[in-house]
């Protein structure tokens, strides 16, 4: 579990109510049914209007990366690539079949399918390069649905607030109901403002960070299968792991 994600998103909800109360403000100033429904059904159509759905529906499930973070195999991977290094130098490329399908990575099986394939490095380094490319920018375009929401939903706050002077100036004859369109009004503003700058860009900063954390793991993995495919030795594997490593 990330804590630090899960601190500041208490921290962030602290921050707002701790703010309104000592300002003397009550609780249900902030909650505006129709101001929360204008902001968040108005970015969510817009972010909508902009991704594929399938995008949609990946950035969607990436959102729990933030409090659980996919686990970090880097360093299982390195012990791993030893193993492969030292077999495949001593009994061939077929005997890595055998660690096929036992870690349920796509991306390792592949990558060993390749070498016992008997497929040309240069060759098999093209491949994996192409497949870590298509990944990256399949995954960074799920990222970029928060950043998106990030980016409208401070507009769509201020689309709110002048809905509720609308409301105001159709109702100023009847003051009973200007109190309410006047919290809408800037109520719709805040939820714009905040959700973007204090969810929606933090979420999409640290989902690019996930991902590029991935993208050098796979890159890593591409060039000890391209290593082991040119026949090197495991001296000159870990060599490779440790400039990868620093």
């Amino acid at each position: 579990m990330d804590w630090a994600s899960l601190v500041g998103l208490i921290l962030v909800i602290a921050g707002v109510v701790s703010g309104q109360l000592i300002e003397g403000g009550k609780l249900s100033t902030l909650l505006q049914p129709a101001a929360f429904s204008i902001v968040a059904v108005g970015t969510l159509g817009a972010v909508l209007m902009q991704s594929r759905l399938s995008t949609f529906r990946r950035g969607l499930r990436m959102l729990r990366w933030i409090i659980i973070e996919p686990p970090d195999t880097s360093k299982k991977n390195i012990q791993e690539a030893m193993v492969w290094s030292v077999v495949a130098r001593r009994e061939g490329f077929l005997s890595l079949e055998r660690y096929m399908s036992t870690n349920g990575d796509p991306f390792i099986d592949k990558g060993l399918r390749l070498v016992i394939d008997g497929i040309d490095p240069i060759r098999l380094k093209d491949i994996l390069d192409v497949d870590i490319s298509l990944y990256e920018m399949e995954q960074r375009q799920a990222a970029k649905i928060w950043e998106a929401a990030g980016g409208y939903s401070p507009t769509v706050g201020i689309l709110g607030a002048v809905l509720g002077l609308i409301h105001v100036m159709e109702n100023l004859s009847e003051p009973s109901k200007l109190g309410s369109g006047i919290a809408v009004a800037f109520v719709a503003t805040i939820y714009g403002v905040g959700l973007a700058n204090l969810f929606f860009l933090p979420v999409s900063n640290k989902l690019k960070e996930i991902i590029g954390k991935e993208v050098t793991r796979r890159e890593m993995l591409s060039d000890i299968f391209f290593s082991i495919a040119l026949g090197d030795s495991p001296r000159v594997v870990e060599e490779r792991l440790g400039s990868q490593k620093g």
